[in-house]
């Protein structure tokens, strides 16, 4: 059975509580077997790990790092969604990652592999996604990056 705790705690992370909506709408909408997992900020314990613009606010590191916390973020809306209940998740379909950058930077695949290589570490073959990454002028919050997701899941026993 997959230990989602136990995964992000061997990478020195920890499953946070999931982030209260900032607006009007659902961390997390069931459709059939998938679910679709609002965008989610780069939180920890209630600050933004980057804000403002890749690369002349937050360097692409930062970007990335930040990248791997929305990912921890989705992961907490996906297990408050299912109960705790990891057997359920089947397969990350899509990720889509948007950064925060300036003109003419073209390094957004860079940013979106903190979330990409973090969902393969935790979920395995599960977690092997289609993607986008995509280059916004603003995000929330002033956020350097923001992350959705979409899963595939089995029904409830």
């Amino acid at each position: 059975m997959l230990d989602v705790k136990a995964k992000l705690a061997a990478m020195g992370r920890t499953l946070p509580e999931p982030v209260k909506p900032v607006a009007v709408y659902v961390p997390v909408i069931q459709s059939g077997d998938l679910l679709v997992v609002s965008g989610q900020l780069p939180m920890r314990e209630g600050k933004l790990l980057a804000t403002g613009a890749v690369p002349s606010a937050a360097s692409i590191d930062e970007a990335n790092e930040a990248a791997a916390q929305c990912a921890v973020n989705v992961i907490a809306a996906i297990g408050a969604h299912l109960a705790g209940d990891w057997s359920r998740v089947l397969q990350i379909v899509r990720v889509g990652v948007f950064v925060q950058s300036d003109d003419g930077f073209g390094g957004q695949p860079q940013v979106a592999n903190g979330a990409s290589e973090l969902l393969g570490e935790v979920f395995g073959e599960s977690g092997r996604h289609a993607r986008s990454a995509v280059g916004v002028n603003a995000l929330p919050l002033n956020a350097s990056v923001e992350v959705e997701l979409m899963v595939r899941i089995k029904e409830a026993d």
